[in-house]
């Protein structure tokens, strides 16, 4: 059997689960949009019990993806594999005007709408905060060239961002990669996250409530994972590395971002950073330990006249053959 096929009974099971009209509205909302079953209800106005048994079916029959963050249950068209593959092509046989598949799309836009609204509202709350510590380094447009730079060689299946906050990272590295991942243990920022990469078109890329020390994610099944002003905050950024190192592929690439050692002490009170910085022998260290070498370093300080205080650091890393 080739990637893109199944077992025949396994084919009719698939074809089973899709063959009804509200199982096929939720394989064309959910292949635009993941969402919770709170959210699928609003959309399909069908209650709750019986949106989760169609769901039920579609996931059993890997149509669709099912994950769980704390109490929140989401759902997304299946990624991969044979029935993803049916998923997909039965949705480009649907039919256009569709009069309840045309209103399942104008309340799949007015959820976006409420997302980004919220989204919007947190940015203007906490936007100081991030402006405070931005004001201390070099630009986030040059530290972002350079971790592009140091992977522009690399074809990218399989991106992971750890500590993915608002999803910057892979919005910024979206055009150069099949398929991101971004891992945060914050609910609010990635709220923010899934608005931002809807905004920008980023469907192949996706956000997932985890925990940085144990991630969801097989051995050596990333080509590209980065670290991007986290490990400053960890209890244990040794062991983050660690577990970085972990979902490498042979020939894969780890980019570590933070600040090189420093002194401002407010950073820890003000804004919870536990360490000041780190230094390269420190970092290289972790990495020789974790199964890595590094392989480039870069610093990234402001000009000599500039206020700017915080120097920035690049550590790029790939597993030891």
């Amino acid at each position: 059997m080739t990637s893109k096929t199944l077992p025949l009974s396994r084919l009719l099971g698939a074809l089973r689960a899709a063959g009804e009209p509200t199982r096929l509205r939720l394989l064309a909302i959910l292949a635009r949009n993941e969402l919770t079953v709170s959210e699928l209800t609003r959309i399909l106005g069908q209650s709750q019990p019986r949106v989760s048994r169609h769901l039920k079916l579609l996931c059993e029959a890997h149509l669709l993806e099912r994950y769980q963050e704390g109490s929140w249950v989401c759902y997304r068209i299946a990624d991969t594999g044979p029935a993803a593959h049916i998923a997909r092509e039965l949705i480009k046989l649907l039919p256009d005007e569709n009069a309840e598949m045309l209103r399942d799309a104008d309340r799949l836009e007015a959820i976006r709408d409420e997302h980004a609204r919220k989204a919007s509202v947190y940015f203007e709350k906490n936007a100081q905060v991030w402006d405070e510590i931005r004001r201390l380094y070099v630009t986030e447009n040059d530290v972002e060239q350079a971790m592009l730079s140091t992977v522009a060689d690399l074809t990218i299946e399989q991106f992971l961002d750890l500590g993915t906050g608002t999803g910057r990272v892979l919005e910024v590295f979206g055009a150069s990669i099949q398929r991101g991942l971004g891992v945060d243990s914050s609910r609010e920022m990635l709220a923010i996250a899934r608005a931002k990469l809807e905004a920008a078109e980023l469907s192949h890329c996706q956000v997932r409530h985890g925990d940085i020390y144990n991630l969801p994610v097989a051995n050596a099944s990333v080509d590209v994972v980065s670290i991007h002003q986290v490990l400053h905050f960890l209890d244990d950024p040794s062991a983050a590395v660690r577990e970085a190192v972990r979902t490498l592929k042979p020939g894969g690439r780890l980019l570590i971002v933070d600040f090189a050692p420093h002194q401002i002490e407010s950073l820890r009170a003000q804004h919870a950073h536990r360490r000041l910085g780190f230094a390269d022998d420190e970092v290289s260290g972790w990495l020789e330990r974790a199964g890595a070498r590094t392989c480039v370093i870069h610093h990234l300080a402001a000009a000599e006249h500039s206020d700017k205080r915080l120097t920035v650091s690049l550590w790029v890393a790939t597993p030891k053959q």
